[in-house]
């Protein structure tokens, strides 16, 4: 059922016991036929529109997950702090300015506030126990509120593209952060200057899309100087991540490594002015290695029920990824976006590629560069963790490996040059 036949079935009183609903763009008003479900619903997607939530949203119990993105709102509803079981809450592009420390869920498990305007968050926002991951990229936020490092089951931070100067020192406390975007912030340190090969648009012949991600559009071309390649398009918006340049930056300044998707090159005079890369060509048939997470998952990706690695396979995969992050780490970059749905391999013996500088950030020099370092190891050590399950006989040694990633206290777990020598 598509969102306008949901709307009319809801008018009609045709969706008892319904447990999602999603409704149309352009809504002016809360319908207030949704109260009808309030025992049953769990899911509500309102969609953009010009609606103000309802002071009694909490008679919705049920409810855990509730989108408004693109809908104005001053401040996040205070109301929302009354539902019970609300877990996911998404205001992304709403124009929000204040959130109120009652508007925060007891049972607060994802929040994002991408694109908005929010210069301050409440102390409460670190006193929501099973907070697991906060998008807060593109906004106005100086700081970040100290609070927050005692968010103990926080995995995944998102604050591109904010006023913030210095990074907390929790940062490299949380025992469960294991994937931090921090570009565009003034906070970030530079990097070396370094000049990019600049590819015009007529050099190019552009082939079939071959992808989409929150970004951008990756399409197959043929550089007259230089072979087949991929050419990533951006959409020019603010992601989830950050903003366009600073991963076209991170990307030309990943250099050269085998099991990385590394930049070619710089597109210009796009005959729109639409910025573009110049990307490494990984062949046609090497599948994505995972999904993104779900609903359900909030920070985990989701595999595919039936895929099985052979133990050599998982292995293989391992060592090229840390091989990869060593090789960025070294350069005073961290990826940001560990994951298998950012993973293309060849479907065999394991070899495989990292792509995507969405999320990536400059690491600081000395010992708070090292640190922040560690954090993403936690990523490597999830997704070793996640590779194993897959493997048909996985060893005790690598099942070792990822617990020492994965240890709560950062300065014993290893950095990337010594997992990637062990996997060696």
């Amino acid at each position: 059922m598509d969102r306008d036949t949901t709307l009319a079935a809801l008018r009609r009183g045709q969706l008892a016991g319904a447990r999602a609903i999603r409704l149309p763009d352009g809504l002016t008003e809360f319908p207030p036929e949704l109260f009808g479900l309030a025992d049953t619903l769990e899911l509500l997607d309102l969609g953009r529109g010009t609606y103000a939530l309802p002071d009694d949203i909490g008679r919705f119990h049920a409810l855990t997950v509730l989108f408004c993105s693109g809908t104005p709102f001053a401040r996040l509803p205070p109301a929302l702090g009354d539902c019970p079981s609300l877990s996911q809450v998404g205001f992304r592009g709403c124009g929000i300015s204040e959130v109120p420390a009652e508007s925060l869920p007891p049972r607060l498990r994802w929040l994002t506030l991408t694109d908005n305007r929010i210069a301050h968050l409440p102390d409460a926002l670190g006193h929501r126990p099973l907070l697991q991951k906060l998008m807060l990229s593109g906004n106005e936020l100086t700081r970040l509120p100290e609070a927050l490092g005692e968010a103990g089951k926080l995995e995944l931070i998102r604050f591109a593209s904010n006023r913030i100067e210095l990074l907390p020192s929790w940062l490299g406390e949380m025992p469960s952060l294991a994937w931090i975007s921090y570009s565009g912030n003034p906070a970030e340190p530079e990097g070396p200057s370094k000049a990019a090969p600049l590819v015009p648009w007529s050099d190019l012949t552009p082939g079939p899309l071959l992808g989409e991600g929150s970004s951008g559009l990756v399409y197959r071309a043929g550089w007259h100087r230089g072979g087949d390649v991929a050419l990533k398009l951006f959409k020019g918006a603010i992601g989830s991540d950050g903003l366009p340049e600073r991963e076209m930056a991170a990307c030309l300044a990943a250099g050269d490594h085998p099991a990385l998707i590394g930049a070619l090159g710089r597109l210009t005079n796009h005959p729109d002015g639409t910025p573009g890369l110049v990307l490494r060509l990984v062949p046609a048939d090497w599948p994505v290695l995972a999904g993104p997470p779900s609903l359900a998952t909030c920070s985990r990706d989701v595999y595919e029920p039936d895929l099985r690695l052979s133990s050599d396979a998982a292995r293989r995969l391992a060592r090229d990824i840390a091989s990869a992050l060593a090789h960025l780490h070294e350069r005073r970059l961290m990826h940001g976006d560990l994951y298998g749905h950012n993973i293309l391999w060849d479907g065999r013996s394991g070899a495989a590629a990292l792509g995507d500088f969405g999320a990536a950030s400059l690491l600081p020099e000395g010992a708070v560069g090292r640190t922040l370092a560690r954090v993403e190891t936690r990523a490597f050590g999830i997704l070793l963790g996640e590779l194993l399950d897959l493997a048909l006989d996985a060893s005790e040694d690598l099942r070792d490996l990822a617990r020492h990633c994965t240890d709560p206290d950062l300065p014993s777990r290893p950095g990337m040059r010594d997992v990637a020598a062990a996997l060696r």
